[in-house]
């Protein structure tokens, strides 16, 4: 399924970032549409992560903005930033790893629960309520990341790739509409990276939600995508589906150096 003829979702116009003399990205225009599957992709230090971290509250842009279901993003904290919709995951996991995996989760939908201290020291029936819709929440989530089974484990017991599966549970938990994946198959082997993209694609599916995603697996950006925009030196060089990107000569000018043809260019040339 595609987002053709969806809303824009996020849209980014002009975003910059300087750390003192270096220009880490550099006035980037950016849209992901509803329900669509968008990879920001390109060489090692090219501003991506940077750019994730300005649209996720983490950096104050330099200049630019991020304008996120019709309103700008710019000035607020992660936590409002989540509150508004966006839920993340990151390039190095970031669990409670002395927490089980349920906790995890439950912290995850902290920006969606409503009950006041009052009521939670006071064991209102709302909050009563309220805590055990939450539990039953999170073991739907769990569940969907094959993870229920272990809901009373610590996170810190887990393998790399369950890691991975239970941050994707713990951002899905703030029912976002946006979610940004920072190399989600980063580590795993091929087994493991398919059911990543298996779930991704799930994700998408089921609950609706936009997926910006940072990639350095080709084979995933190329079967996952609908959008790819390449960024080289913190400058936007490409845009577009993944065949038009594949085939872009400043992509693989960027990937591979000058020297390096096209592989079509080649055949054409043993054949001349």
């Amino acid at each position: 399924m595609t987002a053709q003829g969806a809303g824009v979702v996020l849209d980014v116009t002009g975003l910059t970032k300087q750390f003192g003399g270096l220009t880490a990205v550099d006035a980037v225009d950016f849209r992901v549409q509803e329900r669509q599957i968008c990879s920001l992709i390109g060489p090692n230090g090219a501003g991506k992560t940077t750019f994730f971290n300005m649209v996720a509250g983490q950096y104050e842009p330099t200049s630019g903005d991020v304008i996120f279901d019709g309103r700008s993003l710019r000035g607020l904290r992660p936590h409002q930033i989540t509150a508004r919709g966006i839920g993340r995951t990151f390039q190095n996991i970031r669990l409670f790893t002395n927490e089980t995996l349920l906790e995890n989760v439950l912290v995850g939908m902290h920006s969606r629960l409503r009950s006041s201290p009052v009521a939670a020291l006071l064991r209102l029936p709302s909050q009563r309520r309220e805590e055990a819709e939450a539990h039953a929440r999170a073991m739907d989530l769990l569940k969907l990341v094959r993870l229920d089974r272990f809901a009373d484990e610590s996170a810190g017991n887990l393998p790399y790739g369950m890691q991975r599966r239970l941050e994707m549970a713990r951002a899905l938990a703030s029912q976002p509409k946006l979610l940004l994946l920072d190399e989600p198959t980063a580590g795993m082997n091929p087994q493991e990276t398919l059911a990543m993209t298996t779930l991704i694609r799930k994700v998408r599916d089921d609950f609706g939600v936009a997926v910006l995603l940072i990639e350095h697996d080709m084979q995933v950006v190329m079967d996952l995508s609908e959008r790819v925009t390449v960024l080289n030196y913190g400058q936007k060089i490409a845009e577009g589906t993944p065949r038009e990107v594949q085939r872009n000569d400043q992509v693989i000018e960027a990937y591979l150096g000058r020297r390096h043809k096209r592989p079509e260019d080649e055949v054409a040339g043993a054949h001349a």
